[in-house]
C-alpha cells in the first residue's frame, strides 16, 4: 500500500510539474502518459479521473502495464491511448449511457451492447463497434470465410453473414472493422456490371451482336474468365447495342463496336433473308407498301425544299423467291434495318388451335295404336286409316287378286261346223293387295264371313337413339379450316321428256353433301382466350317422298369466346312432343269397352335432347402438340388392340391391323428427351415413359426447374 501511495504521489507531482510549465489554457486539455509497472486497475482509475468518466471494471481485469509517451495528448488522443493500452493487454471498453464505460475482456465485448457504427460515424482506433455491410454483386456467404481470416475472431472480432438480405455483420476494433469494410466494398465493386448503350449509325445491331458473340465463343474465355466476356444485346428498335460487364471488358467491346460501325464502301445494299414461318409471297405484299411509305418519308425529310440527296437512293426493292421461301431486299443500311425489324416481328411462329366439337343427341319415341274396321259386301262399314290401310283398300286388293276359272266356248266356223275352244284360268292382279299390305304396321288380322268382314290392327313401337360425334380440327391462328365426314347424295333438279318432238331427253342431277361438317376461324387473344367463329352442321337423309329425297339438318353458326381447354355450350334443343289421333263411329265409339270395336286410336310420344359443345386448345409449342398427337394416337391404338383381342368372327386366323407403338424418342427434340431421362431417373423408373398429359406436364415442369437451376 505504501508503494502505491508513493507511485500515486509521484504521478500527481509529474502532472503538477507539467501544468506549471505549460500555459494555463492548455493545462486542462493535455496529458502526459507515462506508466511504469503500474497496476492496470490503478491506470484505469487515473484515466477515469482525468477524463471525468465513470468506469466500471470487470473483476477479472488484472495485471501491470508499462507504457511511456514523450508527447502531450489531448482528450481524444488520451482516450484513444487508453483504448490502445487495454487492447494490448486483451481488454476492451464498452460505452454505456449516462457517460459510463465498462472495461471487460475483449472476447466478451462482441456480445455486449457495443455501438452499431455507420459511414457517418465509423469509429476510430480500438473502439469496439459493429458494422452492417450490404453486398450487391457478391454473395455474403462466400465472402464471410475470407474476412474471418483477417479478423480477431478469438478476441473481440466476429463476422456473420445473413443470406436472405445478403449482408455482412462485422464486429471488432474500429480500425480493423473499417479495414474489412473497405475490403468488402472493393471486392464487391469488382463484380459490378454496369450497362452502356452504344447507338449505331451504319451497322445493324443484330449483326454486330452476332459477330461479338461468335468472337467470344471462339476464344472460349466465357467459362474460365467471366470478366473478359461481357454480355451484348441488340435493341432493334433504336438500332443500338447494350453492353453489360466490368469496365475494362466493356470498354474493349465498345471500341470494337465503334470500329465495326463504319459506312459501307458502296451505297447499294442487297441482302437475302430466309424466312422461318411466314410465306415469302404474302410478306412481299405487306413490305412493299411499307417500303414505299418509308421511302417517301425519308425523301421528304432529306429534301425539305427539293434539294439534298437524290430520290434514287431511297428506292427499295423487295422480291420473293418461292422455292427457298426467301426475300431479296435491296435498300440502304438504315432502310434495311427498319425493314428487317418489321420482318422479325412478322416472321414468328404462329400459335395453333385444336378445335373439338362435341355433338350429343339423345332421342326417345313411343307409338301405340289399335283399331277395328267393319265392312259389308254392300259397301257399308268404317274406314279408319290412322294406323295403316283401310279395310276397303284391303278388300279391293283381294277382289282384284281373285282370278277367273277357264271355260269352254263352242263356235260355228265358215263351213257351218261347230268348233269348241277351251279358255285357261285367268290369274288375278295382286298389285293393289300388295300396296295395301305394305301399309300395315305391327299386326293386322282380317275376318270374312259371308258378305261381312272385319280388319283388326294393333301396333306398338319404341325408338331410342344416342348419337355422339366429336369432329376435331387443328388450324393456325386466324386461319379458316373446314372438316367434313359424310356422303354425296344425288338430287334430281330437272328433266326434259321426249315429247313434242324432242329427240334428246335428259335429267339434271345435283349432289348434296350430307354428314358432319365443321368450319372454324380461331383468333387467339391476350392470355389464353380464343375467339371462335364457328359453323357446325350435322345432316342426314330422312327418306324418299313422292317428289324427291328429304334431309334432316342441324346447323349452328355463331361466334363465341372461350378459354383454352374450356368446354363451352354453343346451343341445343330440348323437344318433347305428344300426339293422339282417334277416329270413331259417332255414339258407338263412345260406349265403354265396346266402343273400341268402332274406333281406331293412335298415340305417339317423342322426346329429343340435342346439345352442341366446343372445346378449343391453344398449341404454342411442339411439346403441347406432341401431347395432343400422342393422346389421339394411343386412343386409336387401344381400340385396335381391343379388337385384336376379340378377334374376327368366323375368321380365327385373321390379323387385325394395329398401329405401331408410339416411340416418343423419334419425335421429340433432343433437349426434351434429356429432360425425360432425368425425370425417369428422379422417379426411379426402369421402363420407358409413355406420352400422356401428365408426363408432358412433368416434362414442362422439369424444363422450368432446369432453367431456374441454370
Amino acid at each position: 500500500m505504501n508503494n502505491k501511495k508513493v507511485r500515486r504521489n509521484l504521478i500527481a507531482s509529474m502532472f503538477l510539474g507539467a501544468s506549471m510549465l505549460a500555459p494555463s489554457q492548455a493545462w486542462s486539455e493535455q496529458y502526459a502518459a507515462n506508466f511504469k509497472g503500474t497496476d492496470i486497475q490503478e491506470f484505469i482509475n487515473i484515466v477515469g479521473k482525468n477524463l471525468n468518466r465513470t468506469i466500471i471494471v470487470d473483476p477479472t481485469v488484472r495485471g501491470k502495464i508499462n507504457v511511456r509517451s514523450y508527447d502531450l495528448l489531448n482528450d481524444e488522443q488520451y482516450y484513444q491511448f487508453f483504448l490502445n493500452v487495454l487492447q494490448v493487454y486483451g481488454y476492451a471498453v464498452v460505452e454505456m449511457d449516462n457517460n459510463i464505460i465498462k472495461v471487460i475482456k475483449d472476447k466478451d465485448a462482441k456480445t455486449s451492447a457495443i455501438r452499431v457504427a455507420d459511414d457517418r460515424s465509423p469509429g476510430l482506433g480500438d473502439e469496439m463497434v459493429t458494422r452492417i455491410v450490404a453486398l450487391y454483386n457478391t454473395e455474403a456467404k462466400q465472402l464471410a470465410p475470407l474476412l474471418r481470416q483477417l479478423n480477431d475472431n478469438a478476441g473481440g472480432g466476429n463476422v456473420v453473414n445473413y443470406d436472405p438480405s445478403n449482408v455482412l455483420m462485422i464486429s471488432g476494433r474500429a480500425a480493423v472493422v473499417n479495414k474489412l469494410v473497405d475490403i468488402v466494398r472493393r471486392v464487391d465493386k469488382q463484380g459490378d456490371t454496369e450497362v452502356q448503350v452504344v447507338p449505331l449509325e451504319y451497322a445493324s445491331a443484330g449483326e454486330i451482336v452476332r459477330i461479338i458473340d461468335t468472337l467470344y465463343r471462339a476464344t472460349a474465355n466465357q467459362a474460365q474468365m467471366p470478366g473478359q466476356a461481357p454480355k451484348v444485346v441488340a435493341d432493334e428498335r433504336t438500332n443500338a447495342v447494350v453492353v453489360s460487364g466490368d469496365e475494362k471488358s466493356r470498354q474493349r467491346v465498345v471500341a470494337l463496336i465503334k470500329t465495326l460501325d463504319a459506312e459501307q464502301a458502296s451505297t447499294g445494299n442487297t441482302k437475302v433473308r430466309y424466312l422461318r414461318y411466314a410465306k415469302a409471297e404474302e410478306l412481299v405484299e405487306v413490305l412493299t407498301g411499307f417500303a414505299e411509305k418509308l421511302s417517301r418519308e425519308q425523301e421528304g425529310a432529306a429534301n425539305p425544299q427539293g434539294g439534298g440527296r437524290s430520290s434514287r437512293r431511297n428506292e427499295i426493292n423487295i422480291m420473293a423467291h418461292a422455292d427457298t421461301n426467301a426475300l431479296v431486299i435491296s435498300a440502304e443500311p438504315d432502310q434495311m434495318r427498319t425493314i428487317e425489324s418489321v420482318i422479325n416481328q412478322l416472321d414468328i411462329r404462329r400459335a395453333q388451335v385444336l378445335v373439338e366439337a362435341i355433338i350429343v343427341e339423345v332421342a326417345e319415341g313411343d307409338n301405340v295404336g289399335f283399331g277395328v274396321q267393319w265392312a259389308t259386301e254392300a259397301g257399308g262399314g268404317t274406314q279408319f286409316n290412322n294406323l295403316g290401310p283401310t279395310i276397303g283398300e284391303v278388300g279391293a286388293g283381294i277382289w282384284q287378286a281373285q282370278g277367273e276359272d277357264g271355260n269352254t266356248v263352242t263356235t260355228i266356223d265358215s263351213n257351218g261346223n261347230p268348233v269348241t275352244t277351251t279358255n285357261p284360268d285367268t290369274r288375278g292382279d295382286i298389285t293393289l293387295l300388295a300396296q295395301a299390305l305394305g301399309k300395315v304396321n305391327g299386326m293386322a288380322w282380317g275376318l270374312a264371313m259371308g258378305d261381312f268382314g272385319a280388319l283388326v290392327q294393333a301396333v306398338s313401337s319404341d325408338t331410342t337413339s344416342n348419337v355422339l360425334a366429336t369432329p376435331s380440327i387443328t388450324t393456325l391462328d386466324n386461319q379458316e379450316a373446314s372438316f367434313i365426314v359424310g356422303d354425296e347424295v344425288p338430287i334430281l333438279t330437272g328433266a326434259q321428256n321426249s315429247s313434242n318432238g324432242n329427240s334428246n331427253p335428259f335429267q339434271t342431277v345435283e349432289r348434296k353433301e350430307v354428314g358432319v361438317k365443321l368450319k372454324v376461324v380461331p383468333q387467339i387473344n391476350e392470355g389464353s382466350t380464343v375467339k371462335l367463329t364457328i359453323e357446325q352442321e350435322v345432316s342426314g337423309i330422312n327418306g324418299n317422298t313422292g317428289v324427291d329425297v328429304t334431309f334432316a339438318t342441324r346447323r349452328l353458326t355463331t361466334t363465341v369466346m372461350a378459354d383454352s381447354g374450356q368446354i363451352v355450350v354453343l346451343g341445343g334443343l330440348i323437344n318433347e312432343e305428344t300426339q293422339e289421333s282417334v277416329q270413331k263411329v259417332p255414339f258407338l265409339g263412345d260406349i265403354p269397352i265396346l266402343g273400341h270395336l268402332f274406333k281406331s286410336t293412335s298415340s305417339s310420344k317423342k322426346k329429343r335432347n340435342l346439345m352442341v359443345f366446343i372445346k378449343p386448345t391453344i398449341i404454342r409449342d411442339g411439346i403441347t402438340m406432341e401431347g395432343v398427337a400422342s393422346r389421339k394416337y394411343n386412343y386409336f391404338r387401344a381400340l385396335q388392340l381391343e379388337q385384336q383381342e376379340r378377334g374376327v368372327s368366323l375368321m380365327p386366323g385373321a390379323d387385325v391391323p394395329v398401329l405401331e407403338e408410339w416411340n416418343q424418342e423419334e419425335y421429340l427434340p433432343p433437349e426434351v428427351n434429356e429432360v425425360l431421362e432425368r425425370y425417369k431417373e428422379r422417379k426411379g423408373l426402369d421402363t420407358p415413359l409413355r406420352e400422356s398429359d401428365s408426363t408432358l406436364k412433368h416434362i414442362s415442369d422439369s424444363k422450368k426447374q432446369d432453367k431456374a437451376d441454370e
